[in-house]
C-alpha cells in the first residue's frame, strides 16, 4: 500500500529576481512500512524535499498525498492534527524544550492529543532506549546522543505512521550515531512506522530498504550507497 506520494513537485526560489530551481518535477511513491533514505550532495534540496513531503512547506507546483489525502494546499488547522497523529519528526538539532525534563519532552505530543496514558507510554519508550535513569534530567544535562534518543522517543509516542528525520545523526559522533540508528531500527520494528530520512551517514543508507538521490533538482533511484 502506498502511504505517501509526490507528483511532479517543483520548488522555485527567487534571489534578486532570479529564479532558483531547487526541485524539478519530483515523482515519488513510498510504501507503508518502507525505510527510505534521501541522499545527495550538500545543497541539493534534500531538506527542501523532506519539508514538502511532510507538509512543513508548500511546493511551487505539484501535489503531495498522505494516505490518498491531498495535503498540498492544506492550512495549519488541517495539518496540525495530521502532524500530531500521523507523523513524527526528528531533526538534527533535537528541538527539545529546555524547560522540560526528558520524560516531559517525550510526553508532550501525547498530552496535546489528550492521551491519558501519556506518561506510561513515555516511560515505556525511554526504557526501550535505555535512558530511564535520565528521565528527569533537563536537555542541558544530556549529551548530544542522549538528546537525540529523547527526540526519537518524542517522535514515536503517538505511534506515527510516517517518521521524517533530517540528518538525525549529523551532530553525533560515530558511537552515538550508531546507537541512534540501532534505536531507530528497533522502534521501527516494534511500532511499524514508515521511515523517510535525509542523511549523509553511509551506515543509515546501508540499513535502508531503498535509497534515492537528488541531483540538479531531479530524483533518481540508486541500488547501492557509494
Amino acid at each position: 500500500m502506498i502511504i505517501l506520494e509526490a507528483r511532479k513537485l517543483t520548488k522555485v526560489y527567487s534571489i534578486e529576481q532570479r529564479p532558483i530551481h531547487v526541485l524539478r518535477g519530483i515523482n515519488l511513491q513510498v510504501s507503508a512500512g518502507e525505510f527510505l533514505v534521501i541522499a545527495g550532495a550538500s545543497g541539493s534540496g534534500k531538506t527542501t524535499l523532506l519539508s514538502l513531503l511532510s507538509g512543513l512547506d508548500h511546493p511551487t507546483s505539484g501535489q503531495v498525498f498522505i494516505e490518498r489525502q491531498d495535503i498540498t494546499d492544506a492550512g495549519e488547522a488541517d495539518l496540525a492534527p495530521l502532524r500530531n497523529q500521523t507523523m513524527g519528526f526528528v531533526f538534527q538539532s533535537f528541538h527539545l524544550a529546555p524547560s522540560m525534563t526528558a520524560i516531559e519532552n517525550i510526553m508532550f505530543p501525547a498530552q496535546l492529543a489528550g492521551d491519558k496514558h501519556a506518561k506510561a507510554k513515555a516511560m515505556d519508550l525511554i526504557d526501550q532506549v535505555g535512558m530511564q535513569a535520565r528521565a528527569h534530567n533537563f536537555p542541558s544535562q544530556l549529551s548530544g546522543g542522549e538528546k537525540q534518543r529523547i527526540a526519537l522517543c518524542r517522535a514515536m509516542i503517538n505511534h506515527p505512521k510516517l517518521l521524517f528525520a533530517d540528518e538525525p545523526t549529523g551532530n553525533l559522533d560515530a558511537e552515538n550515531g550508531a546507537k541512534v540508528l540501532a534505536q531507530l531500527l528497533s522502534l521501527r520494528k516494534t511500532r511499524g512506522a514508515t521511515l523517510i530520512l535525509v542523511t549523509h551517514n553511509p551506515a543509515i543508507a546501508q540499513a535502508a530498504d531503498r535509497v534515492v538521490t537528488l541531483s540538479d533538482g531531479y530524483l533518481n533511484d540508486i541500488e547501492t550507497w557509494q
